[in-house]
């Protein structure tokens, strides 16, 4: 491999607050030294994050082996995910008179068709699937678990707590029609019928309007470009999914 000159579009400010969560780290398990400070290693990890680049690739960047790199990006993902928040945390300060968005996405992974579980017919792809409860501000509250691509946004909804949660607190939930059924304070548009009256016409007008922000909040997520495509094990896919939410929350406090 020939190394080469690049950038990468994030704040020095963020890869300084990763170097300290780091940092702390070190000092809790008693390594202090490593082939790379905490700076460079909270750079290789989010370089991975950013770029999707492979642990090769970032390595040699970095003179380090690959498996070195898996290493510290591994460390990395469980000293960011340790800070994103649980579902009630995320809720603390909602209430009656509030409303949030719930939405799913397919994080798309590299599975055979014979996968089964893992295989979206919505998406015609395998992938494992998110939930994202979002401010009308498209600030991200808090990010599920991964589940299979198979599941039902609104079983994995029910199977999350998301509805029990907000119903619980009395927070009005917009959804989209994959959550029909849910009851309680979710909110979904009316079918579609060939005669839908005019004002149900509008509020699904309004409603599409309203639930916006939970696609920008996806986006934000995916703009980290390995979960465009993950090559990774499914079972780390709600870690980085975790650890990249608590770099969307520095980005948003810095």
């Amino acid at each position: 491999m020939v190394p080469y000159p690049a950038m990468l579009d994030v704040s020095h400010e963020l890869v300084e607050h990763v170097s300290w969560l780091l940092y702390e780290r070190r000092r809790e398990i008693k390594s202090p030294w490593r082939r790379l400070s905490c700076f460079k290693q909270a750079l290789l990890a989010l370089a991975h994050l950013r770029k999707n680049e492979t642990f090769a690739q970032v390595g040699a960047g970095f003179g380090v082996s690959e498996a070195t790199a898996w290493r510290y990006v591994d460390e990395t993902l469980e000293v960011l995910a340790a800070w994103a928040p649980g579902l009630h945390e995320a809720l603390v300060g909602l209430g009656e008179g509030d409303f949030v968005i719930v939405d799913g996405t397919l994080i798309p992974t590299d599975r055979i068709r014979a996968d089964e579980p893992y295989y979206s017919q919505k998406h015609r792809r395998h992938g494992m699937n998110v939930q994202v409860i979002a401010r009308p501000d498209d600030t991200p509250l808090w990010f599920s678990r991964a589940l299979p691509g198979r599941t039902h946004d609104l079983t994995e909804a029910r199977a999350h707590g998301i509805v029990q949660a907000c119903l619980t607190r009395q927070i009005l939930v917009l959804a989209d029609r994959a959550y029909q059924g849910a009851g309680a304070t979710v909110r979904t548009p009316y079918y579609r019928h060939r005669e839908q009256p005019e004002h149900y016409k509008q509020f699904n007008r309004d409603h599409a309007h309203l639930r916006a922000p939970g696609e920008r909040a996806f986006a934000q997520l995916k703009s980290w470009k390995l979960l465009r495509h993950t090559r990774c094990s499914t079972n780390r896919i709600g870690s980085v999914v975790r650890a990249i939410h608590t770099l969307l929350t520095c980005t948003y406090s810095g």
